[in-house]
């Protein structure tokens, strides 16, 4: 980071002074393909939390969803672009790859920041052929996985890497992630800095809401096991009605909740009546985070998830998660911590957690205390965009953005007390005291700045 002085406070207030020239802000484009969903909003929380006296934000991706007004309405720029969507097709591919040329020549950005795999890999083209000074890619997720055909995930991997010589800076969600991103060839060894997907913490209860159970029908003394997701593939939504019906043998008395709608919804109910195991879906639920608090476990069946906002709200309020071992996911469900872990694609094993935390609720709530401790230190958004400030700076030669004074552990009421959680390590107790490098992946490095490929910032996840 470049090393200036800290500018001194002012004589007097800009209104005497005669007119002065505005400092010039940098101009951020954000190229994303989905601007909803987890990767959306925190695309969102990135864009409307930078400081507007230095950053003019723009975001560009594919039309629909609930985000642009937001965006909007928090003075981001927005273009959505006509033709783009997830799916492979070179015709409108092109297309939009040429808009987005016609956009960044047009605006002149200082940095283009791309998100998923469609706009990571238009968006990072564009820019490269249009000389942005400095491109930013962070890996939310992956579009490849084990559970597809051996030669579309080589293939995947092959446009991956063909724009990683154009990416000056890489980010990730989680420790995991970046380390998977290091591993696969998508980026070099320690040019990886870890941010923290953040979210809403003050949207999230710390309590369930009684009103809940009357509302889905569900008896008060009758323990609730649900999920919040898109009803996909990658959500594995038979897995969970698979892992209801194994619980629901040992615990007739528990009751099963899905949350979100999708694609998958009427095989879910098939899969349901073919099971013999009821399963309450409630489709769309704007205030999904209030339901989702009332769980006394809540699951994570997918096949593969970057870290996934589901989980991070889960934990947030403080419920007890089973979630399978994909990604990184690891990085917040510590086993006997914050949680319990099963291997994707096997309800069997999502069952055994589900039914032992149900038999150990004393246990269940500790859990979900410490967990809630963990992501009210970590999943700020005044953290996440302070960090990204920091990359920006770095990459830029600016001086190093003051560090936010904001208290990050307690959002409307005192944080449960909890020890500290070691979030990056899996199975063996964590040091005393111990202190986490979100930003680096492999190596240590000293406190002071983001990990681009040089020092990068300590901290402390401490309740």
């Amino acid at each position: 980071m470049s090393a200036w002085p800290i500018p001194t406070e002012p004589v007097v207030t800009p209104a005497a002074l005669p007119p002065q020239p505005a400092p010039a802000k940098v101009k951020v484009l954000h190229v994303i393909t989905r601007f909803w969903a987890g990767a959306g909003g925190n695309t969102l929380l990135s864009a409307t939390g930078m400081d507007p006296d230095r950053y003019e934000v723009w975001v560009a991706g594919c039309p629909g969803g609930p985000l642009w007004d937001r965006a909007e309405a928090a003075g981001v720029r927005t273009v959505q672009v006509r033709r783009f969507s997830e799916t492979l097709s070179p015709v409108d591919d092109l297309y939009v790859l040429v808009q987005l040329v016609r956009l960044i020549r047009a605006e002149r950005f200082t940095v283009v920041h791309t998100h998923s795999a469609k706009g990571g890999f238009l968006g990072r083209i564009a820019a490269w052929l249009c000389r942005v000074p400095v491109i930013v890619h962070t890996f939310h997720g992956f579009s490849f996985h084990d559970f597809m055909g051996p030669l579309r995930r080589r293939a995947y991997l092959a446009l991956e890497r063909l724009v990683r010589p154009m990416t000056d800076g890489f980010l990730a969600v989680s420790p995991r992630v970046a380390r998977e991103a290091v591993e696969t060839r998508l980026a070099g060894p320690g040019r990886v800095g870890v941010v923290p997907s953040a979210v809403e913490l003050d949207q999230i209860p710390s309590r369930p809401d009684p009103a809940v159970r009357a509302e889905l029908g569900i008896p008060a003394s009758a323990p609730v096991v649900g999920t919040v997701g898109r009803v996909d593939q990658q959500k594995s939504p038979l897995d969970f009605v698979r892992m209801a019906a194994a619980v629901a043998r040992r615990r007739p008395d528990a009751r099963f909740v899905m949350v979100g709608a999708g694609p998958l919804e009427d095989e879910v109910r098939a899969e349901a009546a073919r099971l013999g195991v009821e399963v309450l879906l409630t489709g769309y639920r704007p205030d999904a985070p209030r339901i989702g608090a009332s769980f006394d476990v809540f699951v994570i069946s997918s096949l593969y998830e970057g870290l996934g906002r589901a989980l991070t709200e889960a934990l947030a309020s403080g419920r007890p998660v089973v979630a399978t071992a994909v990604n990184g996911v690891p990085d917040l469900v510590v086993p006997g911590a914050t949680g319990l872990l099963a291997p994707a694609r096997d309800p069997d094993a999502l069952a055994e957690g589900v039914a032992w935390l149900l038999d150990h609720p004393e246990e269940g709530r500790r859990m979900g205390a410490q967990g809630r401790a963990g992501v009210l230190a970590v999943f700020s958004p005044v953290r996440m965009c302070h960090l990204i400030d920091q990359a920006y700076c770095r990459l830029l030669g600016l001086p190093a953005p003051a560090a936010p004074t904001v208290d990050l552990t307690r959002v409307g009421e005192p944080a449960p007390a909890a020890p500290t959680v070691d979030l990056t390590r899996v199975g063996e107790p964590a040091p005393a005291a111990p202190t986490v490098d979100l930003t680096r992946v492999g190596e240590p490095a000293p406190a002071g700045e983001l990990g681009l490929g040089g020092p990068a910032p300590v901290v402390e996840l401490t309740a």
